[in-house]
């Protein structure tokens, strides 16, 4: 069965929103190899409208790398509760907000790599809430941003996980792997 591993980058005091504004200095060769690892053993992203939508402005003009090269050729799935345009980064099916636990399911139990999910939400608080979230990748970048609009977790986010990797780099960066305690053990 397929893993859901949600990868988002966090700064100290728990800030996630506008990571291209604090952590590019954080993510040397080193880094870069780790995600590039982490996205190539994925077969799938599966992603919030509005994750969607800010991504699909960028990512298309991001090809030409194997980083890039991979995410773009990768199928999206889009869970929303509105109309999506699909057409900007493809190849893209939309999931409808109320289908999410059975649609999940059946991602899950399909052939291919794992499933990634940027961000970190409301989707990844439904789907850890239904037992479906297999891995947090927490990016921690030791930066103090003092205030945002977007917290890594939520009081909805409540959940009790057990720490499965911890992998630090040069640049102080570091990615805890955790699994919450309801996901299914493999």
């Amino acid at each position: 069965m397929r893993k859901i591993i949600v990868s988002t980058y966090s700064t100290l005091d728990g800030y996630i929103d506008d990571p291209q504004d604090w952590s590019m200095s954080y993510t040397a060769e080193e880094a870069q190899k780790y995600s590039l690892d982490l996205t190539l053993s994925c077969g799938a992203m599966l992603l919030g409208r509005v994750t969607y939508e800010a991504m699909a402005q960028a990512w298309p003009h991001m090809g030409g790398n194997p980083f890039g090269d991979h995410v773009n050729s990768l199928p999206k799935y889009v869970v929303a509760s509105q109309p999506v345009d699909t057409s900007a980064w493809g190849p893209a099916t939309v999931i409808a907000g109320d289908e999410l636990v059975e649609r999940v399911t059946e991602l899950k139990a399909a052939e291919g790599g794992d499933i990634l999910i940027w961000g970190n939400g409301r989707l990844t608080d439904a789907l850890a809430a239904a037992g479906l979230l297999d891995e947090y990748r927490v990016w921690l970048i030791p930066v103090v941003k003092g205030g945002g609009s977007e917290t890594l977790f939520r009081p909805e986010s409540k959940a009790t996980l057990e720490l499965l990797d911890t992998t630090v780099f040069a640049t102080g960066a570091v990615v805890h792997t955790y699994r919450p305690e309801n996901a299914a053990r493999k």
